[in-house]
């Protein structure tokens, strides 16, 4: 589980439900996603829960399974089990929780594994941020053991501030301890620490995007990458697909979700694959995004070049983007939408190949996203304007 007050909670009802159908559980308390997905892999396990709603505020929980193989379960799999509570709730049994107790050793393995995957230590002075989250059991233990000096900030969990104005969501107070203590790099995880952002030394923010180039070159030059191609999302800038390409590289994007990159990545047989938001996913490694893995590579190829990490994600000239989302009272598909398709094409037209439009519906809210991207400011918000406006009359605007 993360740090979230529910989370024991959660857990020894999990545990109960386990119990009654003949299922023994191991309990490894506070621990990263990407921890269960390990242990889950390459232990004696059929499955890995973790409780934890990642990003979101401890208001919210979840229950994260994972198979034996370290990936997330199939969607028909997920909506089979969403169908069996339904059924069992509807009787009105009642729950039998089963109280757990650490099995820190569970721990010490994934800790071991992190430390293994580097050939190196890094006595470099890092600033990392735990979100008040799970990276706040693990990440300490890890990094001391590879040498590194860290402040550590966001890291005195209690219930109720995990991701509260801290973690990758939020990296204003990162960016200000790294300029004031004038460390190598900051490090942001989020609230189960399957993400990572950084800041330079210069407090320069490093997303996603700059992780999957500095990756990518890494891996090309090493004859580690696959077919030269990388998988990102719809959302990664223009400017990296740029940068990838000086070097040769292609870059498939899919829908928005680590998931949809996972999956192009195995059809692909790519090793490597990420998000803007964070979550980058090293196959050679793991079957999950892992904020501390990541860290661990990023830190790997600072010290292989002997630059800073302000000098690596110069090549990377990013595109002006944005990003709006329109609440609407309805739904409909974009190919009903004849003004909004006039706008986009009208668009699109005046970008040639200098420019992209992505528009899509969110999955879990009335909301219609917009991104824009283009050379310049002036030509994104125009029309990030325009297709929203042509949004709110087509859909109506929702209050």
């Amino acid at each position: 589980m993360d740090t979230r007050e529910s989370g024991p909670w959660l857990a020894d009802q999990v545990a109960g439900g386990l119990s009654r159908s003949g299922v023994r559980a191991r309990f490894a308390g506070v621990i990263t996603t990407p921890g269960i997905a390990y242990l889950t892999r390459t232990g004696p396990f059929i499955a890995g829960v973790m409780i934890s709603a990642s990003h979101n505020p401890y208001q919210d929980n979840g229950i994260k399974v994972v198979s034996h193989s370290g990936y997330k379960l199939a969607d028909e799999v997920e909506l089979e089990l969403e169908k069996l509570m339904a059924e069992w709730l509807a009787g009105q049994e009642q729950a039998a929780p089963a109280q757990l107790e650490m099995d820190k050793s569970l721990d010490d393995l994934y800790i071991n594994y992190l430390a293994n995957s580097v050939m190196t230590r890094f006595p470099l002075r890092l600033v990392i941020d735990c979100a008040n989250g799970s990276a706040t059991e693990i990440a300490p233990r890890l990094f001391d053991r590879l040498g590194a000096k860290v402040d550590w900030i966001c890291a005195s969990p209690d219930g109720r501030n995990i991701n509260l104005n801290c973690g990758s969501l939020h990296l204003d107070s990162l960016q200000k301890r790294v300029l004031e203590t004038g460390a190598e790099m900051g490090i942001a995880f989020d609230g189960d620490a399957d993400r990572a952002l950084f800041v330079s030394r210069d407090g320069k923010i490093v997303d996603g995007d700059a992780v999957l180039f500095l990756a990518g070159t890494a891996l090309k030059r090493t004859g580690r990458l696959p077919g030269s191609l990388l998988v990102a999302t719809v959302m990664s800038n223009l400017g990296l697909e740029r940068a990838l390409e000086a070097y040769g590289i292609a870059m498939l994007r899919t829908p928005v979700g680590d998931k949809y990159v996972l999956e192009e990545m195995l059809n692909r047989g790519a090793v490597l694959g990420g998000e803007q938001s964070g979550h980058v996913i090293f196959l050679e490694y793991a079957t999950t995004g892992d904020g501390l893995l990541t860290a661990l590579r990023v830190l790997e190829i600072i010290k292989d070049s002997g630059q800073t990490l302000d000098t690596l994600v110069e090549e990377i000239k990013t595109f002006p983007q944005k990003l709006v989302n329109v609440r609407v009272k309805q739904k409909r598909p974009l190919t009903e939408l004849p003004k909004v398709q006039a706008e986009i094409e009208a668009a699109e037209q005046e970008f040639g190949d200098s420019g992209r439009v992505v528009v899509r519906f969110s999955g879990t809210e009335p909301l219609a996203r917009v991104m824009v991207e283009a050379e310049s400011q002036e030509k994104v918000d125009k029309w990030t304007g325009r297709i929203a406006d042509a949004i709110r009359e087509e859909l109506g605007a929702s209050a």
